[in-house]
């Protein structure tokens, strides 16, 4: 199983860490057959938040398929009207089974044209900002994460952590995501409100 994370200059970073984190850790403990992977628009170091600098596996032409694809969140303006990132979301969105984005990500796929009228969340500070760009959207205030089988958003930053265990009790099982709650020594939040 392939996990792509996408990053992006300002991403925020325990937006992509966390979910690497945990699929990672996933891959050691119980599933060593997954793959974990930064995915950037180009094949050079990011800047994330911080000034973190951050060297991605992939760039978007060059990724192996994916099974999982997770949009990290961070200063999302300019992504958001990338026109070459949003064909390639709506390109993998039809070969990706599970999509994803953490905190503001959810901008950038309902940018694309990924979200349409479901469920979503994201950062408390940015969800009337969502429901206002997005008015079709549901958006859902004081919840950790929001999944319609396809579509998964979290809310902000350590939030995201919450998702991607609950993304791993999905393909997995609850008890595997609990282990790796317990091996990260992470609470996990495991209803999503």
């Amino acid at each position: 199983m392939n996990i792509g994370i996408y990053i992006y200059p300002e991403a925020e970073v325990l937006d992509f860490a966390g979910p690497f984190e945990v699929f990672s850790t996933a891959r050691r403990l119980a599933c060593p057959d997954w793959q974990v992977y930064l995915i950037a628009q180009q094949l050079m170091s990011v800047s994330a938040r911080g000034n973190f600098p951050v060297v991605p596996h992939f760039d978007i032409h060059s990724h192996p398929a994916l099974d999982v694809l997770i949009v990290a969140g961070g200063v999302h303006t300019d992504e958001m009207y990338n026109p070459e990132v949003l064909a390639w979301l709506k390109a993998q969105n039809n070969q990706v089974p599970l999509m994803a984005a953490v905190c503001t990500g959810v901008f950038i796929l309902a940018s694309a044209g990924l979200l349409t009228n479901q469920q979503v969340t994201t950062h408390w500070q940015d969800t009337a900002e969502l429901a206002s760009l997005f008015p079709a959207l549901q958006v859902k205030q004081h919840v950790r994460w929001i999944t319609d089988g396809k579509v998964t958003t979290s809310g902000g930053i350590s939030a995201g952590i919450d998702m991607s265990l609950q993304l791993v009790s999905h393909l997995t099982s609850i008890e595997t995501a609990r282990q790796i709650a317990r091996q990260m020594e992470y609470q996990w939040v495991e209803q999503a409100d």
